[in-house]
């Protein structure tokens, strides 16, 4: 369907002007150079409803109501993981039909985007609970402190993993709510592990661990990297 032209107001009033002058549609038509079916549209219009204004109810209309927006906000605040094609499906359920492209436009809109989620160890409740009661017991500490301490840790890295992509709906600033994070166990087929650290000053060498760790090859490894980044920080 071809979308018809709107005339401004000013060429509104003017069909009204010369209608109450007594014109009629034709000659209004001629001297307007607008299509006679045009002009009886806007007087007929102007009869009943007293305006030539664009009336509310115009153009397309939103194919998202805001209830169905307040619920896909709380669908994916309350699960970060859900897909877009299974709020669609949600949604047509209770009858409002829309595209996943839609949801995704709307929940971007809303300050909601898809994001991969950060991949963060699994840690038990009590891990969690020392992690927290060893942060708040050095977060006063001064720089001169912070400065004198050497970050070391091994860490197993998975030669496969899952190839599937994953996304969360967060907002900004949100990515290690836990929510939105994706734990990590280690285990799987095949792997390396890696020994490494960090102070203030930056980075140290990252170590590659031959077999399984001892005593003596992390002796080793301390002399080969502890040493030097000691003395060129």
């Amino acid at each position: 369907m071809v979308k018809s032209r709107e005339w401004s107001r000013k060429t509104r009033e003017e069909v009204i002007t010369l209608h109450r002058k007594g014109n009629g549609y034709k000659k209004i038509a001629k001297m307007l150079n607008i299509p006679r079916e045009t002009i009886g549209s806007i007087i007929c219009k102007f009869k009943a409803k007293g305006t030539v204004e664009t009336l509310p109810g115009r153009g397309r209309k939103k194919m998202m109501t805001s209830t169905a927006v307040r619920y896909l906000k709380r669908r994916v605040e309350k699960s970060p993981r859900v897909t877009a094609e299974e709020l669609r499906k949600d949604l047509s359920d209770v009858g409002t039909e829309v595209s996943a492209q839609t949801i995704w436009r709307t929940l971007r809109n809303e300050g909601l985007h898809a994001r991969t989620p950060r991949r963060i160890p699994l840690l038990s409740p009590k891990n969690k609970k020392s992690r927290l009661q060893y942060a708040k017991s050095h977060v006063d500490k001064p720089q001169k402190f912070l400065d004198s301490v050497l970050w070391t840790d091994e860490t197993k890295l998975e030669l496969f993993g899952p190839m599937d992509q994953r996304y969360v709906w967060r907002r900004k600033n949100k990515a290690y709510e836990e929510k939105n994070t994706l734990p990590t166990v280690k285990h799987g087929g095949g792997s390396i592990m890696l020994w490494g650290c960090f102070a203030s000053a930056g980075t140290g060498k990252l170590q590659r661990v031959q077999g399984t760790m001892n005593s003596l090859q992390y002796q080793e490894i301390l002399d080969d990297n502890v040493i030097i980044i000691i003395l060129y920080s």
